[in-house]
């Protein structure tokens, strides 16, 4: 791989947001033996936040994952959801412990919101494969809320639809509804432990890149949320061996019985 060919590549998977540890893992793969035609992580590092150094010697405009001018230490907030006064399924109740993948159709949820919850967009996560969905949701409420869930999973094979975990919210107020109509089983968080749902906490650190705080969120139309949902899922994942979410999530579709991947 010549000089050009290597950035090039290493452009490409930058301008698709792919991580610089993506990148290098990618290089190694196709290229086990020849350390020449590979990047090291700093360096994509280097490229992205010092414009014009290493690999990438002529600067090029670069999405950035996480929007920041700098590099810094991750941080997370941790914020309580609400209760609900109708009786509901605790995540306590579910029959898998929270670090069991071994079965696939489960699902985390969780809402992004906008500047003074005016706006959102809902975010689910298959807890095996990784396949983000994404929820158009024309506002924040249960009527809006129920329809997009049951629009999502009506069409999925049902062991493909076992189980949703999700905050207190009141957007989830029709979750008996949603239950009825596609079959999926409804579980809620204990009240400020995001950690029960760390799938979906860290997609959400993901979507982040493309949906920066402070943002409203009405402007993303239904297309604009496909393809974002794409370029997160056709992204190689090392926790998955280097396979992308949908290679796996697809795989379960065509499959008859839906083994379980490990």
């Amino acid at each position: 791989m010549a000089d050009s060919d290597l950035r090039s590549f290493v452009l490409d998977r930058l301008r698709k947001r792919w991580s610089p540890q993506q990148i290098a893992r990618a290089l190694r793969r196709l290229h086990p033996d020849e350390p020449a035609k590979r990047v090291a992580i700093e360096t994509t590092h280097q490229a992205i936040y010092r414009p014009g150094t290493g690999i990438l010697r002529k600067p090029a405009a670069l999405p950035r994952r996480t929007g920041r001018d700098h590099r810094r230490a991750h941080t997370r907030e941790i914020r309580a959801g609400r209760r609900f006064a109708q009786p509901m399924l605790s995540i306590h109740q579910r029959d898998f412990a929270p670090a069991d993948r071994t079965q696939a159709g489960h699902w985390e949820g969780d809402l992004i919101v906008g500047p003074h919850h005016r706006s959102a967009i809902g975010t689910l996560i298959e807890r095996q494969t990784r396949y983000v969905k994404i929820l158009h949701l024309p506002a924040l409420n249960s009527h809006e809320m129920h329809a997009a869930l049951v629009r999502t999973f009506r069409d999925l094979p049902k062991l493909l639809r076992r189980s949703l975990t999700w905050d207190q919210g009141t957007e989830m107020a029709r979750h008996f509804e949603v239950t009825a109509e596609t079959g999926l089983r409804i579980y809620f968080r204990d009240a400020a432990s995001p950690w029960q749902r760390g799938s979906n906490e860290n997609t959400n650190g993901l979507l982040r890149q493309y949906f920066p705080k402070s943002t409203d969120l009405t402007i993303h139309s239904p297309k604009d949320l496909a393809r974002i949902e794409s370029e997160l899922n056709t992204r190689p994942r090392i926790t998955l061996d280097d396979q992308t979410p949908d290679e796996l999530f697809r795989r379960m579709l065509t499959s008859q019985e839906h083994p379980s991947l490990r």
